[in-house]
């Protein structure tokens, strides 16, 4: 197949965030809840497709979430240069000011996401109840050599991307699995499959990633979590061997006095969000919700 596949309709809804832009953002769980709500931010090129199969896990178990594209991903709208830490929390602030969601959070975040986490986590300690990250980077692992190197090598990589998606030469690979390297369903994949070859959401991509190292040092600025805030750590992959960089994504857990680490051996950095081996995810984000209610009741025994 030759040319670009056609735009799908978005699940969801595109939500006014101000200054007449609106970003696309999918709630899912029951509508009442004493739950936190589970905001789940995507990885590098990712957006609210990425988190289906972890969305729909989380309603069957009471929890509400919400997944959003960032600005100028999926089908979210543009917005200011340039796309750094700091712009992606605005905007995620934004949002849920806009959706009324004032209620206690937890931050859930895949890949690159580990450091907006850190960065959330600065400003909305008040309401933040949990941190899960998904196989996630940290101001720390981006700070080692070959982290680095990496983080370049990316960043050039994904500018060659966001170079053929406007020259079409994307299209055609969408349908040999290339686009959806996570394994989804039905319409979630239809989108990553879109999104893989569309020239907007390539762009937009490319740019966060360019600015990884900047994002990185905003979050470094944001210091270390609170020791009392619980965090789970999801990777993908055996526990052996272990690496300088698997310790340091270790490290929050650890930090943390309600720490969680679970390991998920048969899946890579993308089928860990797949419905074959997410229920660790799921583990991860019950267990940041219950931490110090389990805790509390234990040491009152």
């Amino acid at each position: 197949m030759t040319g670009r596949s056609r735009k799908p309709k978005p699940r969801g809804r595109l939500v006014n965030i101000g200054s007449g832009r609106k970003l696309h953002a999918i709630i899912e769980g029951p509508v009442v809840s004493d739950c936190p709500l589970v905001v789940l931010e995507a990885g590098a090129f990712g957006f609210s497709a990425d988190w289906a199969a972890v969305q729909a896990k989380l309603a069957l178990a009471g929890v509400r979430s919400l997944a959003y594209d960032r600005a100028g991903l999926g089908f979210s709208q543009p917005g200011p240069e340039p796309r750094d830490g700091l712009a992606v929390r605005a905007d995620l602030e934004a949002l849920l000011t806009a959706l009324g969601e004032r209620g206690p959070l937890i931050y859930c975040g895949h890949s690159m996401a580990g450091l907006h986490a850190a960065m959330f986590a600065r400003t909305n300690m008040g309401r933040l109840k949990g941190v899960v990250l998904v196989d996630a980077t940290t101001p720390k692992v981006t700070d080692s050599r070959l982290a680095g190197v990496l983080v370049d090598l990316f960043a050039g990589l994904s500018g060659a991307a966001a170079w053929s998606s406007r020259n079409g030469l994307l299209a055609a690979s969408e349908w040999v699995g290339v686009g959806d390297t996570i394994g989804l369903d039905a319409e979630p994949s239809a989108e990553k499959r879109w999104a893989f070859a569309d020239p907007g959401h390539n762009r937009w991509s490319a740019q966060e990633v360019s600015l990884w190292k900047q994002t990185a040092k905003e979050a470094s600025r944001s210091g270390s979590y609170d020791p009392d805030l619980p965090v789970a750590v999801i990777l993908a992959g055996p526990i052996r061997p272990a690496t300088a960089v698997r310790a340091l994504q270790v490290l929050p857990a650890k930090a943390s006095r309600y720490g969680f680490l679970e390991h998920v051996p048969t899946a890579n950095h993308a089928t860990l969000l797949s419905a074959r081996h997410c229920d660790a995810i799921i583990r991860g984000v019950v267990y940041v919700r219950d931490a110090r209610a389990v805790s509390a009741c234990v040491a009152a025994e």
